[in-house]
């Protein structure tokens, strides 16, 4: 069944205190110290219902997210807004098989502001200036690295479905000027035959003058496939060379948005 791509839409950045995981979730997480009951907890939180290897590579996500926040020593609020936030920029990396790695970028460190400075009830200050550039780091690191890795497995692949259409050729299924007075033709070249006095010719000769209009229209038609083959190849050629031009593009924006100044702090008037 064919879908449509959906194209990436507008992102505005909000507070996410507490928006996913609550207070008593925290406090079930900081109790857990192994991997898989960290793994067992978050999927009951995040309600992960989804096939492999999708909720592995989320629960890796989320496990490595709260380990990241142990090593700073993040308390419960700042543990579940950095949660949050990094689920919705995975949310909108997901949102579209298309490239819009500049647009999660942005909407990254606009999330990030939204919890560094303090502007209620649009911002909060709940990281420092020290705290925003390790999660910017980490965010970097862990998710905008492999940016195309997560949006190969959580996006449907986009195909190219290709359609020739050549003009001046007429379709197999309607009749032809040439099929209809075919029987005619036919008729007119036996009564042509039977016209032709007996000569010294042979029969094998006469058999050859005969067959010769068909051997030309066998002839036209091998021209007409070699023409069109032809054309086909240049076009896919063509579409090809777009297609890794396209590609270096992506990968273009990608460093661009990589190596993009970091994050300020000012805060919106």
């Amino acid at each position: 069944m064919d879908t449509k791509v959906k194209l990436p839409q507008p992102l505005k950045a909000k507070v996410m205190l507490w928006t996913d995981v609550s207070y008593h979730d925290m406090e079930e997480i900081d109790r857990l110290q192994s991997i898989p009951d960290l793994e067992s907890a978050l999927c009951s939180v995040f309600a992960l219902d989804l096939p492999e290897p999708k909720r592995g590579v989320l629960l890796e996500l989320y496990v490595q997210t709260v380990l990241f926040s142990r090593e700073r020593s993040f308390r419960k609020e700042q543990t579940s807004a950095l949660l949050s936030i990094i689920k919705s920029i995975h949310e909108a990396n997901i949102e579209t098989p298309l490239n819009n790695i500049e647009q999660c970028f942005k909407y990254c460190k606009e999330l990030l502001l939204c919890h560094s400075v303090r502007r209620p009830p649009f911002s909060i200050n709940l990281f420092s200036s020290d705290e925003v550039t390790c999660i910017l780091n980490y965010i970097h690191n862990s998710y905008v690295r492999h940016y195309k890795l997560y949006k190969y497995i959580f996006t449907p692949q986009v195909k190219l479905d290709l359609s020739l259409t050549y003009s001046g050729i007429p379709d197999q299924d309607e009749p032809t000027m040439e099929d209809s007075y075919a029987p005619d033709v036919e008729n007119v070249m036996e009564k042509e035959v039977e016209a032709v006095p007996k000569t010294g010719s042979s029969p094998q000769t006469q058999e050859a003058s005969i067959a010769g209009p068909e051997g030309s229209t066998l002839s036209s038609k091998s021209e007409l496939k070699a023409l069109i083959e032809r054309e086909i190849r240049e076009q896919m050629t063509h579409v090809s060379e777009q297609l890794d031009q396209r590609m270096r593009d992506m990968a273009d924006q990608d460093s661009g948005a990589l190596e993009s100044p970091p994050l300020s702090r000012k805060a919106k008037k």
